[in-house]
């Protein structure tokens, strides 16, 4: 199977691996993306944890809270360039499309793209903006949370969006804040390890087995190995376990416990352009 430069370049945005090894394990995996991100990662490779089923590259990401603060939503649009995606009309027929949603408490991309915007359904003025724009645009992603009291956050620049729910209202709006930055900034993948699916488990376990072996460690060693490995894997990547970003000595849960006993986020998202 041929590998073309455009796949090596895809995956070396996706794990920050060399050239000629992005090409080895696609050459490996004959062209899965996926698979060929465990292959990097068996060999040791200092690969961030993400998958193939990245967003699409260009458009606007955005967040907004509604006015009771007990919704969130998030929303991708995409277009074909930064030109684009940075036009002030473009951005602001985003916003009007989010505005809507809120206000709605539209809860999934269907029931968005049925709303009236303008006489018109939001799924029809998507297709307008094409006509509009000469390039192809289209609704990317849409996420909600709904919670006793929920946050958003919008990255500068309308490439990365956070929302989260709180299970509690009160004093916890710096709490809030900081949580969805922190979502933004270190791109949990789950809530907490029992939110983690067997499947990303398995493959953890399996990843950390192949490296063991590979630096030379016993066999009988290897299952105690990869699971320390995937504990690790679990304090970096799920957010009540991460490193808190404001103080790297607390973890995340033990920071929302300092403001309050028994807050914690009861849901998230993170939308991210690649």
């Amino acid at each position: 199977m041929k590998i073309t430069a455009q796949q090596v370049n895809e995956l070396r945005k996706l794990t920050g691996a060399g050239m000629m090894d992005c090409k080895k394990a696609l050459v490996e995996t004959e062209g899965d993306m996926e698979k060929a991100i465990d292959v990097l990662r068996k060999k040791g490779q200092k690969v961030a944890a993400k998958r193939a089923d990245r967003d699409a590259a260009e458009g606007v990401v955005l967040a907004k809270v509604s006015d009771d603060k007990t919704f969130a939503a998030a929303i991708m649009i995409n277009c074909e360039t930064d030109f684009v995606a940075k036009n002030a009309d473009f951005i602001a027929y985003v916003q009007s499309v989010l505005d809507l949603a809120v206000a709605s408490k539209a809860k999934d991309a269907d029931t968005l793209k049925a709303l009236k915007l303008n006489d018109f359904s939001v799924e029809e003025t998507i297709t307008n903006q094409t006509g509009v724009i000469g390039e192809k645009i289209q609704l990317g992603n849409y996420k909600v949370v709904e919670a006793a009291q929920a946050f958003a956050y919008i990255h500068p620049g309308n490439r990365i969006a956070s929302i989260a729910g709180f299970n509690k209202t009160g004093d916890v709006d710096q709490a809030g804040k900081d949580v969805v930055m922190q979502i933004a900034a270190m791109s949990p993948i789950a809530l907490n390890k029992e939110a983690v699916s067997e499947e990303t488990i398995a493959r953890e376990i399996e990843i950390g087995k192949d490296q063991a072996r590979q630096e030379g460690k016993p066999e009988a060693m290897l299952e105690k190995i990869a699971m320390g490995k995937l504990n690790k894997f679990f304090k970096e990547n799920t957010l009540l376990n991460q490193a808190f970003i404001k103080d790297g000595k607390t973890n995340v849960q033990q920071y929302l416990q300092s403001v309050d006993k028994e807050l914690t986020v009861t849901a998230f998202h993170r939308l991210a352009l690649a």
